[in-house]
């Protein structure tokens, strides 16, 4: 592998080029009174040499990005061409392979310290997570409550799952203004709840004023036994894979003592987190297959045949009896059950379908909902510091960061979840028939329940309201769509490899 450029060193005469709205090149001076015009270097080349060396070492595509090419650049052209690059954030996209088929996973962090929090479970928010469409044949937008989070300003306020809304501080939403008026600055702002009647949009006259705070949302929103059937059926509401470790090991002694025989998994709303938390949960489920692979990692082509060769163990992940030791390290909760059942729509990805594909080869998985996502792939967080992996020492002078794809995965027999996992039980949700989450009567865990109690299944559910989907609020919300790779040891890699070289 080539060796690392050093970092670039100002010099006065040095040329800055920006990108303009083309895609052209163009030079930037900086006037000065009475007095030639003085070429400035790029204030972000800095930055950018940082992008660009972990893209060229980590990235999973780099062997298909041109310019990441180890051989591309001598130390001059390299200069050059930093000094001609854009801001960061544009620099770190133009990396990318493919970004509208293959690569729209990798992301660029403005803040990292917001990015840390948010793999927490922390955020500004105001408690209501909603999805939103269009309805009609305008471009104006509803959004629909998915859930009200517990602990949150909502939380008991007029406004459950379920409720509708048009209006926001008594403007219309539409796919021109919705961000503005949901995702934008504004700490407080009102909604106004509508019902359909007739498939028709009618306002209640009711209003709800809610307010965003730092909030902590549990990852575990609800856990709860029914008893139908025969069957003692644990029920257990999972938003994210979030440092909360301890919390669902603890949710799983419950239900260990309770004496489930059979477990409905909801994952609906759950768009990933940490890779370690969901091969604990795969052993949660399980216990009975200490040791045996749950996913197989692929690295690029620089640190595939470095693990193969030197820790060929770094490239698989096992089942386990003890919880992932980065965010706790406890005797895990076992289960040991032969089967569970997933509940799972579009919004079910990455470390979620991680955990699907990594349980089949095992136990029967029943997917209860609609097509996953389709993230197949994990990530690390990488900072503009000497040991990439941590923001100790990271360059004080910007809080950047940049979580690029650097893993692909499958499970025990190379099957991954691209393209989206089928459900063996084909039932959405429908706005106008939401039901309660964790009710029995809802109609995803409906379903579930009668299957587990061999009651012949009824008909998807059908909607009652023509809509399209736009978003909702977690594909909205910054760094949560991502399996985030745990594993020690790649640093120490990284310096053995260069060192060599």
């Amino acid at each position: 592998m080539k060796k690392y450029f050093p970092y670039l060193t100002a010099f006065l005469f040095l040329l800055l080029f920006a990108c303009t709205d083309s895609g052209e090149i163009e030079e930037v001076v900086a006037p000065i009174d009475n007095g030639p015009e003085v070429v400035v270097p790029n204030p972000s080349a800095g930055i950018n040499d940082f992008i660009w060396k972990a893209m060229n070492d980590l990235y999973l595509w780099q062997n298909d990005v041109p310019v990441l090419a180890d051989d591309r650049f001598n130390n001059e052209e390299y200069n050059a061409y930093l000094q001609a690059s854009s801001a960061p954030e544009n620099f770190f996209y133009s990396l990318l392979y493919d970004r509208e088929n293959v690569d729209f996973f990798s992301f660029f962090v403005e803040d990292y310290v917001e990015r840390q929090n948010s793999v927490q479970g922390i955020s500004l928010s105001n408690g209501v997570d909603f999805g939103l469409s269009r309805y009609g044949n305008s471009n104006d937008v509803l959004g629909y409550v998915r859930l009200v989070l517990p602990g949150s300003d909502a939380d008991g306020k007029n406004i459950k799952r379920g409720d509708i809304f048009t209006e926001v501080d008594g403007t219309q939403l539409t796919l021109s203004n919705y961000r503005s008026l949901l995702y934008g600055d504004n700490s407080t702002y009102t909604l106004a709840i509508s019902e359909i009647i007739n498939n028709t949009i009618t306002p209640t006259g009711t209003t709800v004023e809610l307010t965003k705070t730092e909030y902590t949302e549990p990852s575990v929103n609800q856990l709860r036994i029914i008893e139908e059937g025969g069957k003692k059926i644990g029920y257990l509401h999972y938003t994210q894979f979030s440092t909360q470790e301890s919390e669902l090991n603890a949710a799983f002694l419950e239900l260990k003592n309770e004496g489930i025989t059979d477990l409905v998994l909801d994952l609906r709303y759950n768009l990933g987190g940490f890779g370690s938390v969901a091969n604990s949960l795969a052993s949660m489920i399980t216990g009975q297959f200490k040791g045996e692979i749950i996913t197989k990692d692929v690295w690029n082509d620089k640190y595939q045949p470095y693990w193969e060769a030197n820790n060929p163990d770094f490239l698989v992940d096992v089942f386990s009896d003890r919880t992932s030791g980065f965010y706790s390290d406890e005797v895990i909760n076992s289960l040991n059950l032969s089967s569970v059942h997933v509940i799972g729509l579009s919004s079910t990805a990455s470390a979620s379908e991680l955990l699907i594909v990594g349980l089949k080869p095992y136990i029967d998985v029943t997917l209860v909902g609609d097509l996953t996502f389709g993230k197949y792939t994990g990530s690390y967080t990488l900072y503009d510091s000497p040991g990439l992996f941590t923001s100790e020492e990271a360059n004080p002078d910007h809080k950047y960061a940049i979580q690029p794809i650097v893993v692909k995965f499958g499970n025990k027999l190379g099957v991954t979840p691209q393209g989206g996992i089928q459900p063996d039980i084909m039932i959405t949700e429908a706005i106008g028939n939401m039901g309660v989450i964790g009710s029995p009567n809802e109609p995803l865990l409906r379903a579930a329940i009668d299957d587990i109690i061999g009651v012949a299944a009824k008909p998807s559910v059908s909607k009652t309201f023509e809509y399209e989907k736009i978003t909702d609020y977690r594909e909205q919300q910054k760094y949560m769509n991502t399996t985030i790779v745990t594993k020690p040891g790649i640093g120490e890699a990284m310096k053995k490899m260069k060192s060599k070289n």
